[in-house]
Order: structure tokens, then sequence, then C-alpha cells
């Protein structure tokens, strides 16, 4: 199968109580399927850019319920590696509502992509005709042979002559802001775009400046990235916030308008910025990203699940200024 984005990393089963209740009075779960590169892949899917998934699923039921979930949204998956070895991780979202902010529990230690090897995935081969490889953050905190394959492969993409993708993603409950720091910035070298926060710039690389414009430039000229594009949020309530988004690159910043979003489901929004920030970056140019990338995003919002089940024509709709009135 021909696909122009190949992402690297794991999906974990998403369990989450119902009607906001918490994890010790739930009788019930509902069940998704979420993790950061593959969201970001299936948003591009959703887009009409045909993209592939690479990582490692326990060979069960549960493992086969990931891969079937990514395939049912339009993902190649023929490079899944299937094994006996770890298992299924998981993780859990509590619905907060102000003042109880929502939480994350992650249970996902030995799972099956943290004893993936360099050696088991033909990088070479997957490459060969891909214009993009996507990485983030969370895959090489979770082992060193997870840090080595991410390595690998970012190399890979570049010798087939691929651009590579990167978001930043830090997550405390996986790394240190140190350990994080000196696994990746040798790694900066290998990326052309990076997408991130202004918050985690500053943990994981110590840049910070009194504007988000000026943290997107200091990366820029710091790593040498063709461009660098930072997520907004401002919280205006647990279910209620302001998004939007900017990207840096030739040194000029290109910016959107914001979208005030009444929140069904915020996780996965990142991602979503990502895959429509590819999306109209391979079909167009960064400007054409930043849009396409905060539209869906937004929309990410309204619905549950890691997930983004948005079309092109509802991406497109609310950059022509979409109201609010039922779609008759």
């Amino acid at each position: 199968m021909m696909y122009d984005v190949v992402a690297f990393g794991e999906a974990m089963l998403r369990l989450s109580p119902p009607h906001f209740g918490r994890l010790e009075q739930t009788h019930c779960l509902d069940v998704e399927i979420g993790g950061s590169e593959l969201n970001v892949a299936v948003g591009l899917c959703r887009l009409g850019m045909p993209a592939a998934w690479v990582s490692k699923l326990p060979d069960s039921p549960l493992g086969r319920m990931v891969r079937n979930r990514a395939r049912e949204l339009g993902v190649d998956v023929s490079h899944v590696i299937f094994s006996n070895k770890g298992r299924q991780g998981l993780y859990f979202v509590e619905y907060g509502a102000a003042p109880r902010a929502s939480s994350v529990l992650y249970d996902r230690g030995h799972s099956a992509i943290s004893t993936i090897q360099p050696d088991e995935v033909d990088w070479k081969k997957i490459l060969s005709k891909a214009k993009l490889f996507h990485a983030s953050g969370i895959t090489p905190a979770l082992s060193p042979s997870a840090a080595e394959t991410t390595a690998v492969a970012m190399k890979a993409a570049k010798e087939a002559g691929c651009l590579v993708s990167y978001d930043l993603n830090y997550r405390k409950k996986l790394w240190s802001p140190a350990e994080a720091k000196r696994c990746q910035e040798p790694l900066m070298k290998l990326v052309d775009i990076l997408t991130t926060t202004e918050e985690d710039t500053g943990v994981v690389f110590g840049i910070k400046e009194d504007s988000y414009q000026k943290v997107a430039e200091s990366l820029a000229k710091t790593f040498g990235f063709k461009v660098v594009a930072i997520t907004l949020r401002e919280d205006i309530s647990v279910w209620k916030n302001n998004w939007t988004a900017i990207a840096y690159a030739d040194g000029k910043i290109y910016s959107d308008r914001t979208y005030t979003v009444e929140i069904v489901d915020r996780v996965g929004a990142g991602d979503s910025f990502t895959a429509g920030f590819l999306y109209g970056y391979l079909t167009g140019d960064v400007d054409k990203g930043v849009k396409y990338g905060n539209a869906l995003a937004a929309l990410k919002h309204t619905m549950p699940g890691d997930f983004n089940w948005s079309t092109l024509e509802e991406v497109e709709a609310q950059l022509k200024g979409a109201g609010l009135r039922i779609s008759r």
C-alpha cells in the first residue's frame, strides 16, 4: 500500500468511567483507543492523506482490538509487529468539572512496544516511498530500546529523503526533564518540523522567552528546524477553552484565529493539530498548515475519544466561518 506519512509509537486502550464518575466509584468503563502518533495518522487519513502506523502490540485480543480500530479509520497497519512478550498498555481518564480538573492514570509498564528492538523494523523499506516520518517524545521515554529504535527510524527517514516531524510531547509521569533533554537533544538535528507547547519547551530544553513567538524563533535558531509550531490553550473552565496555534518558519510568524471551544473531550487535540498541520504543509505551505491544523484541533474538542472523526469538508467549512446552526 502507498502512503505519504509514516508514524511510529504506542497506542493504548483508554478506559473512562461514564457520567463524570471517579474510578473508585464506577461499575463500568467506556473503551476507546488512543496514542499520540496513531492519533496523527488517523487525522491524516480522515483528511484523505494516506498514512501508515508502525508499532508493536501483544498477540492478544486487546492488541488485535487496537490494530483493528486503527485499520477501521483507514490507517495502514501492515507493518505492526505482534509479539508474545509484553502487554497491552492502558490508560484511564477521569473527566472533571470545575473545580476538579480531568486526570489521567497510566498503566503502561512492560508494554509490548517497550520491548521493541531497532532491527525488528525494516525502516528502509517502509520509508522508501513516504514523504514524511512522524514520531514524538513519548516513544523514547518508554524504554532504552524504544529510544534507540526511534533514533534509528529518524536517521533512516533522513537517508530516505523524508521530512521528519516530531512532537515534543513531554510526559512527566514517564521521565524527568533531565532524562528527556539528554535523550532528545541529539535527535533534534534530524527534525525538520517540531510541534510543541511553550511549557514543554521550557521544561525539556530550558528555552523560555517573554512571548511564544520568541520561543518558536529561539527553538528554530538553536536546532535548525525548518518549522516550529506551538499550540496555545487558554483554560476558561474545565469545559470551555480558547484554542489557537502559531508557527515560525523562514524568519516569519504565521498565526490564525482563536477558536472558543466547548469541550466534549480535549485529549488528542494537539495530535489533531499536528495532523492538520502536516496535511496543510504537505499540500500547500506553512500558512495552510497552521489554519488546517488549528481548525482540525478545534473540532477534535467536540467529540469523545482520542481519534478525530472530522472530514476535510468540515475542516474547510470552519475555515470559511461555519456557524452553529443545525446543518440540515
